[in-house]
């Protein structure tokens, strides 16, 4: 594709009611140029993140029926769950994903808010490059207090703050009780990746995720607490064990690929826990990555090769994606699987 490709990921306030979220889904799909590549329920956390991308306008489009259908089918009076959240549709971030930037998806991500509070007439935040202030950058900023918050402060019962009032929606009605609010907005794309590790115990893997994390280490000595950084930037990471083979994982989240991509974040735990003497038996990708993340891996376990097979080929093979597994490249990248969808 040469035309601008972008993602959009909301997350619904529903994971369990299967009729619900297929209803919701049903609406988003609806829409020609948009591809529906992902919906992944979470019945504890009694939410489900969809994935949709395509050209942008085909996409906020979809996004837009999503928070339509969204607001007839879940009520936010009666749910509960164990993930934050503030509204049936909770957040709608736009990513851009192929020759698009965060500028086209902020134009999006207001282009959208504006006709869901004309169309929709439902409060919504702007948050990440897309957020009014800086201050509203911080989605948790924004959603501390979550659902059961609002009322107070759309109705000015709670202090004024920069982060209190969305940036539509003003006051209190049956139609705020039953949706929440939605925060729109635009942030990079987010691959969550894990590194396997040869023990069952996962002790390495825990020190190796406080270590390789953005946040670091909290130290205390006391009363006293100290965090010191971790090695990598934009990522996640805990250890965690996975007992279904016999192995742990150091399990991450990279915010943002452009700064720490999957060979980076791959070989950096290699090193660590190989200090400790525990070996790295491949890794595993949950969901999608952007072929970029392929190619750079393929570039830095096969120097010298330019075709771009050859290069995924390399990175399957370098990061040991296929370890739990068989890999399908053209299920798991997300270009390809986007004009698989939209053929």
């Amino acid at each position: 594709m040469s035309e601008p490709l972008v993602a959009c990921i909301p997350n619904i306030s529903e994971g369990q009611d299967r009729s619900v979220i297929d209803a919701i889904c049903e609406a988003a799909s609806s829409i020609d140029g948009c591809a529906l590549i992902g919906s992944e329920p979470d019945p504890d956390y009694n939410r489900t993140v969809i994935t949709l991308a395509g050209n942008p306008d085909s996409v906020r489009q979809a996004a837009f029926c999503l928070i339509e259908a969204a607001a007839e089918l879940i009520d936010m009076r009666t749910h509960t769950g164990n993930h934050p959240r503030m509204g049936a549709v909770d957040v709608c971030p736009f990513v851009p994903i192929k020759n698009a930037d965060a500028s086209l998806c902020e134009n999006l991500a207001s282009s959208l808010g504006a006709q869901v509070d004309a169309e929709l007439g439902l409060p919504v935040f702007y948050y990440g490059s897309a957020a009014s202030h800086p201050d509203r950058i911080a989605l948790s900023a924004l959603r501390r207090g979550e659902y059961e918050s609002l009322e107070g402060r759309m109705s000015g019962a709670v202090s004024a703050s920069v982060t209190r009032d969305p940036d539509y929606g003003d006051g209190w009605n049956e139609r705020y009780a039953r949706f929440g609010a939605v925060a729109i907005g635009v942030r990079p794309i987010l691959v969550a990746y894990n590194v396997n590790l040869a023990e069952s115990d996962a002790i390495v893997a825990k020190k190796v995720g406080t270590i390789v994390r953005s946040s670091g280490r909290l130290i205390r000595n006391g009363d006293q607490r100290m965090r010191t950084r971790g090695m990598l930037d934009k990522v996640q990471g805990m250890g965690v064990p996975l007992e279904a083979h016999g192995i742990s994982q150091v399990s991450m989240n990279l915010q943002d690929v452009g700064i720490t991509d999957m060979h980076h974040a791959f070989e950096v735990v290699k090193s660590l826990a190989s200090d400790h003497g525990v070996s790295v038996d491949g890794s595993e990708l949950v969901g999608l990555a952007p072929l970029s993340s392929f190619l750079a891996a393929g570039r830095w376990y096969s120097p010298g090769e330019v075709e771009e097979s050859a290069l995924i080929e390399a990175a399957v093979k370098g990061l040991g994606l296929d370890s739990l597994g068989p890999f399908e490249p053209k299920e798991r990248i997300i270009e390809y699987a986007v004009e698989e969808a939209l053929q």
